[in-house]
C-alpha cells in the first residue's frame, strides 16, 4: 500500500511531495511525460515567466541566477528537474494515469495506461491543465478552411510569415505572441474587451515585489472577482505602444467563421490563414471521472480539499487558494495547506489497516 501517489511530476506534483516529505510521509509521484519537468518543455520558444527569478523560487532552492531577470522556459523546466532530483522521493516517468477508484475498504486504486494497478491511502491530484487546452465553440468553426490551434500547440512564428493571423484572447500568453507574430505576419488580436495593461515595474520594483508585500498574492478567489472584473497583462510599455500604434491591431471578437475566413462585428467578411487561441486550459483531470469526483470536468473541493472522498486533494488548480495557487511562487501554499489533513488521514487509514 502505497501512502501518498502523487499524480503529475510538474512544479505542483514536486511541491506537493517536497510538503509530503516534510510531514514525515513517503510520495510517489507517477508523471505522464519524459522528464519531471511539467509542461514547461512544450510551451512556446520565447516564453518566459512573468515573474523575476527572485519571485520564481520553491522551497529549498532559490532560481538560480540574478534575481530581477525573467527565467526563459527552458530555464524553468531544468530548474524542475534539478529541484526533482534533490526531492529524494520515487518519480515513474513515462507513467499515464488512466483512472482512480476505491476499493471496498475505501483504499485508492489508481490505474496506469500500462495496465498497473497501485493502490494508495491518499492521492494528490496535481496533473495541471496543459494537457486540456480550451476551444470555445463558434458558428461556422468546422467548415473554416485555415488553420486553427491553440497557443499549447504554437512554438515559433516563423510558420506564419507572411500570412494573415488572428490571435483571440486578452490575456498574457495572446498578447506575447500576437506581438511576437506581428513582425513577420499581418497579425489581428480579437477580444471580447479592451485589453488591460498593467505595468511590469512600478517604482523601480517588479510587480511581484508589491503582490507579495501588499498581501495581494494571499487574498482568496472569492476576494480576487470582485477586485479583478477583467483580464490583466503585465507591460514593460511595448505591448500597450504596440496596440496604440496600431502594429498589433486589436479589434472586437468576430462573431463566426465562415469558410476561409472571420465575420467581424461589422458584418465584414474576412479571409484569414490562421486563427490561434490563446483561451487557457481547464483542469487535466479525467482520470477522476470514474470516481465521482468531479463535475462538468471540474473538481469539486474547497480550497484543494476535496468535497466527495477524504484522502483525495488537489494541488496547481487555478486560483485554487490564492491568486498565486498555480504558480512557481505560490503553489507550495496550497501544497502545505492540503497535506496537513491528508496527513491525518493517512495516519488513521494506517492505524485501521494495523
Amino acid at each position: 500500500m502505497n501512502e501518498v501517489i502523487v499524480i503529475g511530476g510538474g512544479q505542483s506534483g514536486l511541491a506537493a511531495a517536497r510538503a509530503a516529505r516534510a510531514h514525515g510521509l513517503t510520495p510517489v509521484i507517477l508523471e505522464a511525460g519524459a522528464q519531471p519537468a511539467g509542461s514547461w518543455p512544450h510551451y512556446y520558444d520565447s516564453l518566459t515567466l512573468f515573474s523575476p527569478a527572485g519571485y520564481s523560487g520553491m522551497p529549498g532552492a532559490p532560481f538560480p541566477g540574478d534575481h530581477e531577470h525573467y527565467p526563459t522556459r527552458d530555464e524553468v523546466a531544468d530548474y524542475l528537474r534539478r529541484y526533482a532530483a534533490g526531492l529524494d522521493v520515487e518519480i515513474r516517468t513515462g507513467t499515464r494515469v488512466t483512472a482512480v477508484t476505491t476499493d471496498a475498504g475505501g483504499s485508492f486504486l489508481v490505474r496506469t495506461e500500462a495496465g498497473e494497478t497501485l493502490p494508495a491511502a491518499a492521492v494528490v491530484a496535481a496533473s495541471g491543465s496543459f494537457g486540456n487546452p480550451y476551444l470555445p465553440p463558434l458558428p461556422g468553426q468546422d467548415n473554416f478552411t485555415g488553420q486553427l490551434l491553440h497557443v499549447a500547440g504554437y512554438r515559433n512564428p516563423e510558420p506564419f510569415a507572411g500570412r494573415r493571423v488572428v490571435v483571440v484572447g486578452a490575456g498574457n500568453s495572446a498578447v506575447q505572441v500576437g506581438h511576437e507574430l506581428a513582425g513577420i505576419a499581418e497579425v489581428t488580436l480579437a477580444t471580447r474587451h479592451p485589453v488591460g495593461f498593467v505595468p511590469q515595474r512600478h517604482d523601480g520594483r517588479d510587480l511581484h515585489y508589491w503582490l507579495r508585500h501588499t498581501g495581494f498574492d494571499d487574498l482568496p478567489p472569492e476576494w480576487l472577482a470582485r477586485l479583478v472584473t477583467t483580464t490583466l497583462v503585465l507591460d514593460t510599455g511595448d505591448y500597450r505602444d504596440a496596440v496604440e500604434a496600431g502594429r498589433l491591431d486589436r479589434r472586437p471578437m468576430f462573431t463566426a467563421f465562415d469558410g476561409e475566413g472571420v465575420v467581424w462585428p461589422d458584418g465584414t467578411r474576412e479571409p484569414v490563414d490562421a486563427v490561434l487561441f490563446a483561451t487557457g486550459y481547464r483542469p487535466h483531470l479525467d482520470y477522476l471521472e470514474p470516481l465521482g469526483a468531479l463535475t462538468d470536468g471540474r473538481p469539486r473541493h474547497t480550497g484543494g480539499l476535496s468535497t466527495t472522498h477524504l484522502g483525495l486533494v488537489y494541488v496547481g488548480l487555478e486560483f485554487q487558494r490564492s491568486f498565486a495557487s498555480n504558480t512557481l511562487r505560490g503553489v507550495y501554499r496550497d501544497a502545505e495547506y492540503v497535506m496537513r489533513p491528508l496527513t491525518a488521514h493517512v495516519r488513521e487509514a494506517g492505524a485501521l489497516i494495523a
